[in-house]
């Protein structure tokens, strides 16, 4: 919700009286219908930061302290954590998943086929208007084929290009006008890296998955898919023209060009720091990248601007939100849906989130799709515009391609998929003599086996 700031914002309560437990479990004084004797709902849920994240966790303890005191027969315990998929199997098996949790995007579809979540579909009407005003296409990522739904989102966001604008100054480019298609990153890239030996045009990784992350955010700008969906049946979808053209550009960029500098084998951090350090020109990101760069690696919000992906035949997007486990009484999913739509999903908060954050120097402004249309989306540019704290200019361009360029979501087993794209572009960056064709053709054998596991 609103910015990266509340990821993961989930806080332990210790004052007005009000207790939020690290420990899995509900009261066990519950009956069938979720209720205690005294007839309150004890609700469990899961995204508790740790204590050194003392911002976030002191507003969201604020918030349930709040939230408990207008619904005195609702108590809250909240758990440390988010979806993991290693260990949630194990959770759902031992009775320790929260009644209400967090997912990422790439999750619902899976757990609605395994028929792991409760259906909330007849309860959100009762939570107009804030559910009625999400998105139809966000809200599809809680549903199934029959349009019954299954959790609420958090948080959207989609991909584009970040780059230094100093450097675009340093080397002859006009800061306000981002490359627009891939020929001008490369062509822009060539000048940036031509300022010194240290410089480098255009970062990309490749290790630990974010290499098939990346291939497929680049993959989305030409308009293409990484799977698609054929009559029920997931199928790769990526050994083709438009494949071989995100490979073919990052194999001359790297090699005839050097544009990309000699270390390579990059994962997620490499390219902050780089960024941070003043001598990366550009890469693809999301907007939340920003605050990580000027925070944890020197940067300055002033030298960082955000354009819309190059081509804008599609932008990966993403997200995250909260499931119901599987069967809840009508009890929990109503205690629940009044939670996530007080806090987590509530454009009537952005205001005062907004005015929280900014008066705790956490940054307020930054570009994100927003969840909601209507009333709601209009709250939120608002509140974002009045409590503002970071240069919304640098961001312009990505501001205005919001709503022109289509969203594409994650396929099933997108980890695993990247796993199997690492490959390809580590082969493309780090050898010179990289076939590309056997590349996305051994690729493809992969991603299908892994596709073919898949339960629409």
């Amino acid at each position: 919700m609103f910015t990266s700031r509340l990821r993961s914002a989930v806080g332990l309560l210790l004052v007005a009286g009000v207790g939020l437990s690290a420990a899995a479990c509900g009261s066990n004084s519950d009956d069938a219908s979720g209720k205690d004797a005294g007839g309150t709902v004890t609700l469990v849920i899961n995204g508790l930061p740790p204590a050194t994240e003392k911002v976030n966790h002191d507003r969201f303890a604020a918030n349930v302290a709040e939230f408990e005191k207008a619904n005195p027969t609702i108590k809250l315990k909240v758990n440390e954590g988010k979806m993991d998929p290693q260990t949630f199997q194990a959770k759902l098996a031992g009775g320790k998943l929260e009644d209400v949790f967090y997912v990422y995007f790439t999750d619902p579809a899976t757990l609605i086929a395994k028929h792991q979540v409760s259906d909330i579909s007849k309860y959100l009407k009762d939570n107009a208007p804030v559910t009625s005003q999400i998105k139809p296409d966000v809200l599809k990522v809680f549903q199934d084929s029959a349009g019954k739904t299954y959790g609420l989102p958090a948080k959207n966001y989609s991909m584009g290009l970040i780059y230094n604008r100093d450097l675009f100054t340093k080397a002859g480019l006009d800061p306000n006008s981002p490359p627009k298609t891939w020929a001008e990153v490369r062509a822009d890239a060539k000048k940036i890296a031509a300022l010194g030996k240290d410089y480098v045009g255009y970062g990309d990784y490749s290790k630990n998955n974010t290499g098939g992350w990346h291939f497929t955010a680049e993959l989305n700008t030409l308009g293409g898919d990484l799977a698609v969906n054929d009559g029920g049946t997931w199928k790769a979808n990526f050994n083709n023209a438009q494949g071989k053209q995100v490979l073919q550009q990052l194999k001359d960029m790297r090699w005839t060009d050097n544009s990309m500098g000699q270390k390579q084998l990059l994962e997620w951090a490499d390219l902050l720091n780089m960024m941070g350090s003043g001598k990366l020109g550009m890469y693809i990101a999301t907007s939340d990248n920003i605050p990580t760069i000027v925070n944890q690696y020197k940067g300055d919000y002033e030298s960082y601007g955000l354009g819309p992906v190059p081509e804008g035949k599609g932008t990966l997007g993403g997200g995250e939100g909260y499931m119901f486990k599987a069967g809840l009484s009508p009890e929990k999913i109503k205690a629940g849906l009044k939670w996530l739509t007080f806090w987590q999903t509530s454009p009537d908060r952005f205001q005062q989130e907004d005015q929280w954050a900014s008066s705790t120097k956490q940054p307020v402004g930054l570009p994100e799709p927003a969840i909601y249309t209507g009333e709601a989306a209009a709250k939120q540019a608002a509140a974002d515009k009045q409590y503002a704290n970071v240069p919304q200019q640098n961001y312009a361009a990505f501001v205005a391609s919001q709503g022109q360029i289509p969203v594409k979501f994650e396929p099933p087993n997108a980890q695993q998929l990247y796993a199997v794209l690492d490959v390809a572009m580590q082969k493309v960056l780090t050898d010179k003599n990289a076939d590309i064709d056997k590349l996305l053709a051994s690729a493809e054998t992969q991603a299908n086996q892994i596709l073919s596991t898949v339960k629409s």
